[in-house]
């Protein structure tokens, strides 16, 4: 377009001057914090972890609010990840603590080797810089998030949803307050307080103040950031997890783990969504592990096998089912003939978040290991062990399904990269 019949530049609004603002300090405080020693960090850590111990009666009054105003906008999936309550609030602050005792990853040297001209070459590891974390109910997030973007010397921007703004704002204050405690400065982690919607949009036109995003939410959510982000993001889009339960399958264990990968949480994106099991085994094992799947209320969509084994009861499944992510007391269920319809199933449609084999034949164990190409695989665990505390990362800032810069549950490593580091003395080419 030539210069004369360019569009002019569009003044900007409140909240696009307001983000700018905030990334114009963020930016200052990641310059700032990638030369923090570890000691400082933990400090804040441990402080913010006493902050939201201490606050717990303030978080859960204003998590209470939010509840209340979100009763008719969200199902109860939705509501089970807005609500806090004492013992998720120390899971929080355990998982700051986790965090504080995990190694720096900042300023490490590896790979160090002369080269045959002299020279010593090695790579570093360096924060990302400024993490914008978008995210939709889950208060959690605004804590484990601040962790990990503070360990790893990043400085964080983080717009919690509308539904969750009253437990963000209580949870940023006892952030605040352990900043200050240990003398670093507050832009370093920013909760955007306003619920306009705009705010979304300013920030992912924000390359220039913000490196990265990561979005936490639903579907819509994920596929609007990945449309109109400027700056790479960190993603998944579903979490449709598998159990497959082999020939050679524990019944004990088998029932164990496809129950617990179901019910023990319904709305987390490592809930198991499809269940498969082999023939040999369905009249065994499948028939006492619909029974107390159904008893806890969970409702199946089965294949025609499966609803010739189990009756009427279960609803036929279509294709739609294989790629639902339910987030609710539904499961869909189909028997295979072996481990390879299994994993044609799975590559299929899995979402390669979780995937797992129950089973106690270790070749089979380690070929499901090799074929399935998922962020995370497991043998005779549940998928709900795909997440960041239970993995020894203390928090995660999320999971990703891409295969670049990170993937699986994204903890300190995920949020640095790398800049190669020569030593000479005075060598010259």
């Amino acid at each position: 377009m030539s210069a004369n019949l360019r569009e002019p530049d569009r003044p900007e609004s409140r909240i696009q001057r307001q983000m700018r603002s905030m990334g114009e300090r963020a930016r200052r405080a990641a310059r700032v914090m990638a030369s923090v020693e570890p000691g400082e960090k933990n400090a804040a850590l441990f402080a913010i972890a006493e902050a939201l111990v201490g606050d717990s009666k303030q978080i859960l009054a204003a998590n209470a609010r939010d509840l209340r105003d979100a009763r008719d906008k969200l199902d109860d999936a939705g509501l089970e990840r807005l609500e806090l309550t004492p013992a998720r609030i120390e899971r929080m602050a355990e998982g700051l603590r986790q965090v504080a005792a995990l190694a720096d990853p900042i300023g490490g040297i590896t790979d160090l080797n002369y080269r045959p001209s002299g020279i010593q070459v090695g790579r570093m590891r360096v924060p990302l810089g400024v993490v914008g974390i978008i995210f939709e109910s889950r208060p959690n997030v605004t804590a484990d998030a601040a962790a990990l973007c503070l360990k790893s010397g990043n400085a964080a921007l983080l717009r919690g949803g509308s539904e969750s703004m009253h437990s963000n704002q209580a949870i940023a204050a006892c952030i605040a307050r352990g900043l200050r405690a240990a003398s670093l400065p507050s832009d370093a982690v920013q909760v955007v307080e306003t619920t306009d919607r705009e705010a979304v949009a300013a920030m992912l036109d924000m390359p220039g103040h913000i490196d990265v995003i990561v979005p936490r939410g639903g579907k819509g959510l994920i596929e609007f950031v990945s449309n109109h982000a400027r700056m790479p993001v960190i993603k998944h889009l579903d979490g449709v997890c598998h159990v497959y339960i082999d020939d050679d399958a524990d019944a004990d264990k088998a029932i164990a783990i496809a129950v617990n990968a179901k019910t023990q949480r319904y709305g987390t994106c490592n809930t198991m969504e499809t269940l498969l099991v082999a023939e040999s085994v369905a009249e065994s094992i499948l028939v006492p592990l619909a029974r107390d799947l159904m008893q806890t209320g969970v409702s199946l969509r089965g294949c025609v096998a499966t609803r010739r084994l189990l009756g009427t009861d279960v609803e036929p499944a279509s294709d739609a089912d294989w790629a639902e992510e339910y987030l609710a007391p539904v499961l869909a269920v189909k028997i295979v003939a072996d481990m390879d319809e299994a994993i044609e199933h799975i590559e299929r449609w899995s979402s390669r978040h979780t995937d797992a084999i129950v089973t106690e034949n270790l070749t089979r164990a380690r070929a499901f290991l090799r074929a399935v190409d998922s962020a995370s695989v497991m043998v005779n665990a549940s998928t709900r062990f795909a997440d960041g505390f239970e993995y020894g990362l203390g928090a995660e800032i999320g999971i990703s399904t891409d295969k670049l810069h990170a993937r699986g549950p994204v903890g300190l490593e995920g949020l640095t990269s790398q800049k190669y580091v020569v030593f000479g003395d005075g060598h010259v080419r």
